[in-house]
């Protein structure tokens, strides 16, 4: 019995899902598969790919071969690279964990009651906050020179009413 390791697919139309599964090679792509090793997502930003690691290697050291989609995720998990003996590929990009949106109700909730302090509800970017100090930071070098004048004609009017 020749076993495949491949995509089943699921999910909505313009939303698939994929899982990961071993099966035998004359089954259909979404039939009857010997076990459930991964999923994968590829709508998600970044992509969801999680493989259970010692079971992927389990089946390709009896024999299972995967196919050419599959090949490519477990280049990309490493699991490939494990079994044929080659340097791990750099580690995959993870989404950041989403804030909760329970503390963020709650803490909003508070300020708005006026019992704490109002935290800000998204972090301001780096970037953003250099383009708000720089013109700042430049306004008063360009002041300053102006106020140096202003301060000077006053001192040339009393010097000379001074003279007079």
């Amino acid at each position: 019995m020749a076993v495949k390791i491949r995509l089943l697919r699921m999910g909505k139309i313009r939303n698939p899902q994929y899982r990961i599964v071993v099966a035998d090679s004359r089954t259909k792509r979404d039939g009857r598969a010997i076990e459930f090793v991964g999923i994968y997502q590829p709508k998600e930003h970044p992509s969801v790919i999680e493989v259970v690691s010692d079971r992927v290697q389990y089946w390709l050291s009896v024999g299972a071969q995967p196919s050419e989609a599959v090949q490519r995720l477990l280049e990309k998990t490493g699991d490939w690279q494990k079994f044929k003996g080659l340097p791990a590929p750099p580690p995959l990009l993870v989404a950041p964990e989403r804030a909760d949106r329970k503390a963020a109700y709650e803490a909003e909730a508070r300020a708005a009651a006026g019992l704490a302090e109002a935290a800000p509800a998204k972090p301001v970017k780096k970037a953003a906050e250099k383009k708000k100090t720089e013109p700042a930071a430049e306004a008063p070098a360009a002041e300053a020179p102006a106020q140096t004048e202003k301060q000077t004609g006053e001192q040339a009017a009393a010097d000379s009413a001074e003279q007079a």
